[in-house]
Parts: C-alpha cells; structure tokens; sequence
C-alpha cells in the first residue's frame, strides 16, 4: 500500500509574504531546503535581494516582489509577478505582520485600519486569488502566520490582535470551504520569537514574556519554520483548519 507520507516529495511553488526577514525569511530558507521554488515578498528592496541571495546558496530558484501590501492592488500585482517568474502558488505562507501600537482609546481609525489591511486583508486577498489555481489542481497549502496573543490578548495592541485574531477565523472558513479540493489552511500562533520586532520591546516587558514560558528561552524563527514545513508538506495531507501554537506553553488550553 502507498500513502502520501510515503511518496516522492515534490517541488512545489511557495510564496511567504515579508519573506525578506524574521520569521518570514526562516520559512523561505526552510522551504528552500525543502526543494521548493520560492517566491518572497516584502517593502525592503535590498533585504529582499540578500534573502534571495541566501536562497540561491541553498539551490532554490527564487523570486522576489517589493510591494507595500497597504496598497489595495499590491496581492493581484505580486501574484501576477510570482506567476510569471516560477508558476502557480501552490503554498501561500500568508506571514506579513506590522504593528501600530497603543491603547485603544487613543488610537485612531487609520491606525486600526491599516493594521488590518495589511495582516489580515491581504491575507484574505492573497489566498482568495491563490484558491482558484488550487482548486484547478485539487492541492494546496494556505498557511496564516496568526499570533499567541490573538488567543491571550494584550493591552496596546487592539489593531494587531483584531487582524489576528481575524486571521484565525478566516483560517477556519477556508479549511471548510477549500477541503473538497484537497487543500488544506491552518493558521500559527507563534509565541515570544527572537526578531527584529520583539526587540523593539523595552526589556521589563520582555522579562515578563520570559517569566511566562515552561521552556524558559523565546523561541527562535526556526522553530515556527519547521512546523510552517511540516504543514506545507505531504505528511500533513490530513490536518486543517488547526492552529497550532508555538509559543514555549506559555498559552495552553
């Protein structure tokens, strides 16, 4: 008897949204080892050519997108580029993350909307227009990078934990509607990870984080890049609609 777990891998097209750093550029490098063509995406021209460089090295044909996913015609314009350079997404990595913080009572409309637009209206966008080239070919893997905090909570950030929070749920939609063509969405919720972003964090918040996690170290991208892999890949052909939390138990249910 064959079963997916036991067949040959195979070389897929993945696109990670603000793939050029943190944990979107883990998750490239690691779908790169994969054998996988990349496609990475971000504001940052120059971080995007050393990313892409780096996936080079590894022997991933590689494409790179500078776009500010705040502009409404940015997921059409990117996916139109992927498609032209390395084919259909066959596993859309929806990560691209921004924060505005403050508390909700002094934070505008335009700081919670542009949150929004970016984190979860993009992803939405992105994986609607990815869905129909899936469903064409009857395999997919949608993967929404959400947040711990998006099932905690936290003071100052109402923008960000809305558009996580709402990624979840669109996770959840799509893995119902998407199901009967053999694609698969589930959703992360990564924990305290050592980025760029986290280390904006004055340092009593930081220790507080720390002071939360059983394992007792902040989590590494890496460690959200390994599961985004297993997710994406053939082992995983039975799991959606999950979402999977990476965060050292500091959240458990």
């Amino acid at each position: 008897m064959t079963t997916s777990a036991q067949s040959t891998p195979v070389a897929r097209v993945a696109l990670v949204t603000g793939g050029a750093k943190g944990i979107g550029a883990a998750i490239a490098r690691r779908l790169a080892v994969a054998g996988h063509k990349i496609a990475i995406c971000g504001r940052d021209e120059e971080a995007l050519k050393r990313q892409a460089g780096h996936l080079a090295a590894l022997g991933a044909a590689a494409a790179t997108v500078t776009a500010d996913l705040r502009a409404a015609d940015a997921p059409d314009r990117i996916l139109a580029e992927v498609e032209a350079a390395l084919g259909p997404v066959e596993i859309l990595i929806n990560n691209a993350g921004v924060t505005r913080d403050g508390l909700a009572v002094r934070m505008s409309e335009e700081d919670f909307l542009s949150i929004l637009q970016v984190n979860l209206v993009s992803a939405f966008a992105l994986a609607r227009r990815c869905a129909r080239p899936m469903m064409k070919a009857r395999w997919g893997r949608i993967i929404n990078i959400s947040s711990i905090v998006a099932v905690m909570g936290n003071a100052g950030q109402a923008n960000y934990i809305s558009s996580k929070a709402g990624l979840i749920g669109l996770t959840k939609a799509l893995a119902v509607e998407l199901a009967p063509r053999n694609i698969t969405v589930n959703a992360i919720a990564p924990g305290f990870i050592a980025t760029e972003m986290t280390a904006a964090l004055p340092e009593n918040i930081a220790a507080q984080y720390m002071s939360r996690i059983p394992l007792g170290r902040f989590g590494a991208p890496e460690d959200v890049a390994g599961a985004v892999a297993f997710l994406a890949g053939e082992e995983a052909s039975y799991i959606t609609g999950q979402v999977l939390r990476i965060d050292g138990g500091m959240v458990m249910s």
